[in-house]
């Protein structure tokens, strides 16, 4: 009798990929209240794993098998709100130290965010594939890793990566929705 593989185990295991997706959630949403309260390497942590969790669900799904529509569209959503309640916390911290201009930059970086997300699954509702560009999410999720982790420097020096971090996002974003648009039309005149 041999052993069971990854996958037999994986079918076999009580949990679910929706799980996986809200443990995601809870960890963003614990990100958020660390950013508040200026705990941000704390924070950086939280949102770490907690994006960990949005990355293994959809691997998890298919792997196990346990997969549902409504799985993939909750995962979807779920990734979309974390990032924002994150980003708008980050926001808030700006706004309270009177920096307009970072809060603007991360405005930009929500709503291009948004709009990433948005032209790809509006590309493939139309047919077209649209994974190009240079912030999916995993990108965008690297770079507030390190805003939020070296905010105070890490205890490496007194520094602060979040606003260049912020920056570096919002402008990537803007450069991947444009990427995205242009690939989409070049994609639709060839047809």
């Amino acid at each position: 009798m041999s052993s069971p593989t990854l996958k037999e185990r994986l079918i076999a295991a009580p949990i679910t990929p929706n799980a996986i997706s809200l443990t995601g959630l809870a960890l963003n949403l614990l990100a958020a209240g660390l950013v508040v309260d200026r705990l941000w390497f704390l924070a950086g942590l939280a949102f770490i794993i907690g994006s960990i969790c949005d990355t293994l669900d959809g691997s998890y799904s298919r792997m196990s098998g346990k997969g549902t529509p409504f799985g993939a569209f909750l995962d979807s959503t779920l990734d979309r709100v974390e990032e924002g309640i994150v980003l708008a916390t980050i926001a808030a911290s700006f706004a309270s130290r009177h920096d307009p201009t970072a809060v603007a930059a991360v405005v930009a970086a929500v709503l291009f965010s948004l709009m990433v997300s948005y032209t790809r699954a509006r590309a493939e509702a139309l047919g077209v594939q649209c994974k190009v560009g240079i912030a999916d999410r995993p990108v965008r999720v690297v770079i507030i890793s390190i805003g939020l982790v070296f905010a105070r420097g890490a205890s490496l020096g007194n520094f602060s990566l979040l606003a260049a971090a912020i920056y570096t996002l919002a402008g990537l974003t803007i450069i991947t929705t444009l990427q995205r648009v242009l690939h989409v039309r070049r994609q639709l005149r060839a047809l």
